[in-house]
């Protein structure tokens, strides 16, 4: 629920404006569509790693590798999901929903390491090449592309795409499903021409696609991590609508910062010379700035400028 803060230095006053406590696109993604990606994931990867010793390839192996990945980021996502909608305690006054912003963080942090293992693995095939199995490669490869492709749908609705958290679980399948087409490719052309460097370079190509693909979901995890401004929120479109509302002479102490990877806080200090504006005005303001930016948390001080008594936070360096 929002709540706004309206003090005058000495005393708090308390009022409420419109509920916005139910966030129903938390852990959108649903217990059973993580419970059966995360199963077919794990199968998968066990098949697609013993296919990979068998046939000798570091395509495979790699891609088992990244698969594996994804089913830590699938667990992680799906605790992160349950956990985002445990109620606030007495230490943990926000509830734990920050734990999606650490689960997202945590995800491209793992997907950087295995892009590494995979690039290490790749040069040392280069370097001495092996015998492949390429038409192994491309029946294992074919069902990854099948299996990945479906968990892709299970979360690429367009109400996640907000998410962070289950965004980065979709940019995971997705990009296992465009990784498995090109090994498919790759395996039919080792088979076509014996050209044995095509596996290791491949897996190149793939560590390559995978930074660039993830660097917007790490980018914009660790911003949040951080408690920046989420990404495609304009702070300075936050501010001028706060600084047109009635009443209101100037802003200051503005923050607003991610409680989770779908609900925006926003608190911040109004100089409103005729005093308290009412409930309503408040009521208003609040409705607004969900209407307009999606921030769901509001918290709002209400300041007459008395120049004998005035506030320590106004200047914008001091936090």
């Amino acid at each position: 629920m929002a709540q706004h803060g309206i003090s005058d230095r000495g005393a708090d006053h308390h009022g409420h404006g419109p509920a916005f406590a139910s966030h129903s696109h938390q852990g959108g993604g649903g217990g059973l569509a993580f419970g059966f990606a995360t199963v077919l994931n794990l199968g998968f990867v066990v098949a697609e790693a013993v296919a990979g010793m068998l046939g000798n390839s570091v395509a495979l192996l790699s891609d088992a590798g990244h698969n594996l990945g994804d089913v830590l980021g699938l667990l992680l996502a799906w605790g992160a999901s349950v956990l985002v909608r445990r109620r606030p305690s007495r230490q943990f006054t926000y509830g734990l929903r920050s734990t999606s912003i650490l689960a997202a963080l945590l995800n491209g942090i793992i997907l950087f390491i295995v892009v590494g293992g995979i690039a290490a693995e790749a040069i040392r095939r280069l370097i001495e090449p092996a015998p492949v199995a390429g038409v192994l490669i491309m029946g294992v490869a074919a069902i990854g592309m099948l299996i990945n492709g479906a968990t892709a749908l299970l979360f690429g609705a367009s109400h996640h795409r907000r998410d962070l958290n289950l965004r980065a679980v979709f940019l995971h399948m997705a990009s296992d499903a465009v990784i498995s087409a090109v090994v498919i490719v790759v395996g039919g052309a080792i088979y076509l021409t014996g050209a044995l460097w095509l596996d290791p370079l491949s897996s190149l190509a793939v560590a390559l696609f995978l930074v660039i693909g993830s660097w917007r979901l790490m980018r914009d995890s660790i911003g949040m991590a951080m408690h920046g401004v989420p990404a495609g929120l304009d702070a300075d479109a936050v501010r001028a609508a706060i600084d047109t509302t009635p009443g209101v002479a100037a802003v200051h102490d503005l923050h607003i910062w991610p409680m989770s990877t779908t609900e925006t806080a926003l608190t911040c200090h109004l100089v409103m010379p005729a005093g308290h504006p009412g409930d309503a005005l408040l009521a208003a303001l609040t409705e607004t700035l969900h209407r307009r930016f999606g921030i769901e948390h509001v918290k709002i001080q209400v300041e007459t400028g008395d120049p004998a008594h005035p506030c320590v936070l106004a200047p914008d360096h001091v936090v």
